[in-house]
């Protein structure tokens, strides 16, 4: 009888331990022990990487009976999306505004063509739309005839250029001097006077313009309601942020401005129950991922669900229905 009691309180602390990320062993596993999930990121000096590795780091610690995670450094979300199609990955980090590129075959993916094999699980924070400018650009409408950085030829920020450029009228091709620089280039072709502004799409701070601000004394452009509400309504992945004052030195003021969301996506493939364990594995532990990066802190469950226009994951879409999020 003693060891049939001790069994069962074996039992029941296991159980406890496993129903905090998710409730047990995905159905595809069943008593095999945690789904081995490998996750892309993005470069391993980039904010991608370095917050999937925190994330991992955590659940793996506090979720390890139902998840393995392992974090792989990759090209960043259209690579990642491309990995998570072809099976490699089962989870990645990506722009939603690229998601959306691919699961409709179109900007990025218009020569690739559709990829509908994965579905979204949860946003993150916000990756900001900052446009940098000399002192004497002070609105977006004055970048007509200007030279403009607006990132690597047919990467995600020259999208996000067209398109906000074109909610002002002014096309990229015809109206401002296009330039395809990294954002450290643009950086330093600021400084040097080579251009007038660039487009910058990340994490803020961004490394690049913090930088630039120790040396270089620069605006950044608003994006007032009116044409971000325009551009909401053409591309609903974007949202509509504010960068506060103070976030770069010669930025004094808040910012109005637009955001595309660092959003995980998995394969179709990866079971319900270890979605769903990854989910709430994060919101249950997300001042343990906070503490090991600040980004950590925007965790949100109305943030989590905004910015998504494709199918969620039902594993991703069990948790939120059970907190009231969808």
């Amino acid at each position: 009888m003693k060891k049939l009691s001790l069994l069962l309180v074996v039992v029941m602390v296991l159980a406890m331990a496993l129903s905090a990320c998710g409730g047990g062993a995905p159905a595809d596993q069943g008593s095999a022990g945690p789904v081995s999930i490998a996750m892309a990121t993005g470069g391993t000096s980039g904010t991608y990487y370095g917050f999937s590795s925190i994330v991992a780091q955590v659940l793996n610690d506090k979720c390890g009976d139902a998840l393995n995670i392992s974090v792989e450094s990759t090209g960043a979300s259209k690579a990642n999306i491309q990995l998570v199609a072809a099976g490699q990955d089962q989870l990645a980090i990506v722009q939603n505004d690229v998601m959306t590129y691919a699961y409709n075959g179109t900007d990025l993916f218009a020569e690739d063509g559709a990829i509908t094999n994965f579905s979204a699980v949860m946003t993150m924070y916000p990756e900001t739309v900052q446009i940098v400018a000399n002192k004497n650009v002070t609105s977006i409408e004055q970048l007509k005839g200007k030279k403009v950085s607006v990132g690597d030829a047919g990467s995600g920020v020259e999208f996000n250029a067209t398109q906000i450029l074109a909610a002002y009228g002014i096309d990229i091709n015809s109206d401002i001097v296009k330039n395809n620089q990294s954002f450290a280039d643009s950086a330093d072709s600021l400084k040097n006077g080579t251009i007038d502004a660039a487009f910058v799409v990340a994490g803020a701070p961004t490394t690049a313009v913090t930088e630039l601000a120790s040396t270089y004394n620069f605006n950044i452009l608003e994006i007032d309601p009116d044409h971000a509400a325009a551009l909401q309504a053409d591309y609903p992945f974007y949202t509509y942020t504010t960068l506060p004052a103070g976030t770069y030195g010669p930025v004094d003021t808040d910012v109005k401005t637009v955001s595309v969301m660092a959003t995980y996506i998995a394969s179709n493939d990866l079971s319900e129950d270890a979605v769903y364990a990854f989910v709430k594995g994060i919101f249950e532990n997300k001042d343990a991922i906070a503490a090991g990066n600040a980004k950590g802190e925007l965790i949100d469950i109305e943030t989590a669900v905004s910015g998504i226009n494709i199918p969620f994951h039902p594993g991703a879409k069990k948790y939120y229905e059970e907190v009231g999020a969808l």
